[in-house]
Parts: C-alpha cells; sequence; structure tokens
C-alpha cells in the first residue's frame, strides 16, 4: 500500500508529459485544418499563378 501512495504521489516527468499532450492536441488541430482548408488554399495559389502568368523572360 506505501508503493501505491509513493507512486500516486511523485511528479516527476508530469510535466513533460504534460507538454506532450499539448503537442499532440496542437498536431491533430493542425492536420485537422490543413485537411479542411487543403483544397481551399491550393485552388487560392493555382488562381493567383494563373493571374500572374507563365515567366517568358530570357537570362
Amino acid at each position: 500500500m506505501a508503493l501505491i501512495k509513493n507512486l500516486w504521489a511523485d511528479e516527476r516527468g508530469q510535466a513533460m508529459a504534460e507538454y506532450g499532450l499539448i503537442l499532440a492536441l496542437v498536431a491533430v488541430v493542425v492536420i485537422g485544418a490543413l485537411t479542411l482548408l487543403g483544397n481551399n488554399i491550393s485552388a487560392r495559389f493555382n488562381e493567383v499563378a494563373g493571374e500572374i502568368g507563365p515567366n517568358t523572360s530570357t537570362p
């Protein structure tokens, strides 16, 4: 029983685990945002590239 109490009170490594959970949450949000907005962003870049036109200058 004392071993369980000691393990429960031990907080070493807790901060690193919390940082890992926060990092995982941020990664999930970024992946979700890119999944939802990826096609729109690609279409916008293609639209801008079409407006600029091809590079026809010669060196």
